[in-house]
């Protein structure tokens, strides 16, 4: 229920935001706006308001809306298909239609609802900023085997403090630096100086645990430019920094590898393999990394008052997780919840900024959104990432779901991104979309006279084809990634 009335939240508030958009300026460029509309179908309500008596409509399917203004060439079209009564406008009337402005206007009022939703994301990262949001400091918990963090020769402890010059103050700023850098590519002078693959190195400012400032370069090349959703940070090998967890089992899953081993709640894991344990994510790797292999556990287990320690040995099952075989055995672990918030509150840390700092970072965070997502797209085109990274309303309904679940603030940057990218969106120069409209109104300009009916049917024809197969692949990629979770 969350996930649904988060999406209709998403999908309501954005395209309002995008067709008020159209809808303001055509009122401010003189246009009679007919109807406004937010949703397609059945309306499930309607009013008239305004001078103009304009109909504003809550249809049925909540999937989009449009703006419906007075044209000449519409009410032809209605008229020859019958689809409306011939109405009859006075003159006066007539030179408000939409059509008879001047192309300079059809400009504006077509480009006010792209504009709109980036300005939306300006405004609420404008107020994420103002009334500061809570981070996690990135400090390094620890580093993955044979890994780009391991080659850099990081450390657990580490502190990142810049990327490339640029200012870090937490993870998500951490993630969002390498993964726009691994899109990057190498120059062509570089290229043609080596034939051999050069790596794509991104320089680190760090303060290790001996607070002692150094210089790392990390080689960014290897992250897989196919498979955007598993976390940058992960395939680089940075394991957050988390609080320590003492390793005693908490749950036990009935039926489970670690129940019929003989594992209960209240255990301490001493060893695993002979190898000692001291914390709970240590014995977890031991497991991961053993799927369908013996391994041996070793633990204290104390009763009526005397600690016995025992050995078992099991084996733990295999489980698919990003595309990797890894082990589990179904426990969990007892975490003191009171010790966990103190090590998590020296970790976490409030960042807020004045109004006009706050303004030049959310005009930034939008510029370096939109033009991730066009360079995105562009490798898309080339061949150089695959459209796996293309989602449907299916993958948007739930990160909806799941970014209103973790509160107000994480739904509303969450609500931002998306309003960037259905803004970015609408401005491509694919006909029926705003940005086709805008390429026939730039051919207007330099040709002197309006783009002929027939391109304009052939354009059409052209962009819902293309949208067509924009929506076939989004919804391709839904359905492999909610089956991909559910068999894994």
């Amino acid at each position: 229920m969350l996930t649904i009335a988060a999406f209709i939240i998403t999908i309501g508030i954005l395209v309002t935001i995008h067709e008020y958009g159209h809808y303001q300026v055509a009122k401010w460029c003189g246009v009679k706006v007919l109807r406004f509309s937010i949703g397609f179908g059945k309306p499930l309500f309607r009013t008239t308001l305004g001078q103009d008596k304009t109909e504003f409509v809550l249809a049925l399917i909540p999937l989009g809306g449009y703006v419906k203004m007075l044209d000449e060439s519409v009410i032809a079209q209605d008229s020859e298909q019958k689809t409306n009564p011939i109405i009859s406008y006075t003159e006066q009337e007539l030179s408000r239609a939409f059509n008879r402005q001047s192309v300079w206007k059809r400009i504006a009022i077509v480009a006010a609802g792209p504009i709109a939703n980036l300005l939306l994301a300006i405004l609420i990262y404008w107020g994420l900023f103002v009334s500061g949001v809570t981070v996690m400091r990135p400090v390094i918990g620890g580093v993955t085997d044979n890994t780009a963090v391991v080659t850099a020769q990081l450390k657990t402890g580490d502190l990142i403090k810049k990327i490339d010059g640029s200012v870090v103050e937490s993870w998500q700023d951490v993630r969002w630096i390498l993964l726009k850098k691994s899109l990057s590519t190498i120059t062509k002078e570089s290229a043609e100086k080596t034939s051999e693959a050069l790596p794509l190195l991104a320089k680190l400012d760090i303060i290790n645990a001996d607070n002692e400032e150094k210089i790392v370069n990390i080689d960014v090349s290897g992250v897989d430019k196919n498979d955007l959703e598993r976390d940058v940070l992960e395939q680089l090998g940075f394991i957050q920094y988390q609080p320590k967890i003492l390793p005693i089992i908490g749950e036990v899953t009935q039926k489970s590898v670690a129940e019929r081993g003989g594992l209960k709640a209240g255990d301490k894991i001493i060893t695993v393999n002979k190898s000692a344990v001291t914390d709970w994510d240590s014995f977890v790797k031991v497991v991961r990394a053993n799927p369908i292999q013996v391994i041996s556990v070793e633990y204290e287990r104390q009763l009526a008052g005397v600690i016995q320690r025992q050995t078992i040995f099991i084996t733990p099952e295999k489980l698919q997780e990003h595309g990797k075989t890894i082990g589990r055995i179904g426990a969990a672990a007892k975490i003191d919840l009171v010790k966990a918030q103190a090590d998590l509150d020296k970790l976490l840390v409030e960042v807020n900024y004045s109004p006009f700092r706050a303004l030049t970072m959310a005009l930034d965070k939008t510029w370096d959104t939109s033009t991730f997502s066009l360079k995105m797209l562009g490798k898309m085109l080339t061949g150089q990432m695959s459209f796996k990274g293309i989602s449907g309303p299916a993958t948007i309904a739930s990160y909806a779901g799941q970014s209103a679940d973790l509160g107000l603030k994480v739904f509303l940057g969450f609500l931002a991104t998306i309003s960037i990218s259905i803004g970015v969106l609408n401005l491509l120069p694919i006909p029926v979309l705003d940005g086709g409209h805008l390429l026939y109104y730039m051919v207007e300009i330099f040709k002197g006279s309006p783009v002929s009916d027939r391109v304009m049917e052939f354009g059409q024809r052209l962009g819902f084809g293309v949208l067509g197969l924009l929506m076939s692949v989004a919804i391709f990629n839904d359905i492999t990634r909610f089956a991909t979770a559910f068999t894994g």
